[in-house]
């Protein structure tokens, strides 16, 4: 109910929240309610590896949708910060949803909101369309993911992003990460947390220490997503990135002009591996083509 959950032999992924979720305590105000976003994830172990409405940033949820800094029909609105009141993020609808013996997913959509126009005028429309694949990994286990994000002008208008140091679909970890000691962060580059903040990569690992082992995720970054490499932005004491092109200077979603991402995923247990993420981002950019012929 409200929402989607994957599995591969029966062990959780993660869970879409297709409608709003409830908030999880009493304390917090109705302005921070949200749907439409990635919660939980789970490593192969079984292991939480996303945090929910986190006591330091009520806005934040696993894996969600957000541009921070935008200009819309002259006004500046801002979807990551809520607690503003100057724009939101709404899901839509949970389009389809489907499982098979290579992989699972879902199609849903979302629309950004903005509230500075007097009534509530959608800016964008955005659709996710996820895969979960029937892969466990050898020696190593891992789950893989792919989601791939469109996003449309809502009316004539188009939505202008100005330079800022984040926003865009973000990750969200563990609670009991949050710390500069208590996370880890490594980047395609071989940066870590304290040199890899407004720097550009392939892919880029969180993770820490949970249950007694460490556990962690990566984001795989397609070559063909807008700035590739896309520079990131790496909180230095939050447990949280998120891929960042406005980092590069002003830009626009224009009208007829949609703007597409794809993004791969991969959640283990154990440290990072940048061999391994090395190959599995190769898999993801060249993917092996077949040709037939009839020769």
């Amino acid at each position: 109910e409200g929402g989607v959950e994957f599995a591969v032999a029966g062990r959780t992924v993660f869970r879409y929240n297709s409608e709003i979720t409830p908030l999880p305590r009493s304390d917090i105000d109705s302005v921070y309610v949200r749907g439409g976003y990635i919660h939980p994830i789970h490593s192969p172990a079984g292991v939480l590896v996303t945090g929910d409405y986190p006591r330091d940033h009520l806005h934040h949820h696993g894996v969600w949708p957000s541009w921070t800094r935008t200009v819309f029909r002259g006004d500046t609105v801002d979807f990551w910060n809520v607690a503003d009141r100057k724009g939101d993020v709404l899901p839509v609808a949970l389009d389809s949803a489907w499982e098979g013996s290579v992989f699972g997913g879902f199609s849903a959509r979302h629309r950004y909101v903005a509230l500075t126009q007097g009534a509530p005028v959608d800016a964008l429309n955005e659709r996710w369309t996820a895969s979960v694949y029937n892969v466990a990994g050898g020696e190593r286990p891992y789950w893989l993911f792919e989601l791939a994000v469109q996003q449309s002008t809502a009316s004539s208008d188009p939505l202008v992003l100005p330079p800022y140091h984040y926003g865009r679909v973000a990750i969200r970890g563990r609670e009991d990460w949050y710390g500069s000691e208590n996370a880890v962060f490594l980047t395609s580059e071989g940066h870590d947390r304290a040199t890899g903040n407004e720097t550009r990569a392939r892919w880029t690992y969180m993770g820490g220490t949970a249950e007694g082992g460490a556990r962690g995720m990566a984001v795989l970054s397609h070559p063909d997503n807008f700035r590739h490499p896309e520079p990131v932005r790496i909180h230095p004491n939050e447990p949280y990135f998120v891929w960042a092109p406005s980092q590069l200077g002003e830009w626009s979603i224009q009208p007829d002009a949609p703007h597409r991402l794809r993004y791969r995923y991969v959640v283990f247990d154990g440290p990072p591996d940048a061999a391994l993420l090395d190959r599995l981002w190769n898999d993801f950019a060249h993917p092996p083509v077949v040709e037939i012929s009839t020769r």
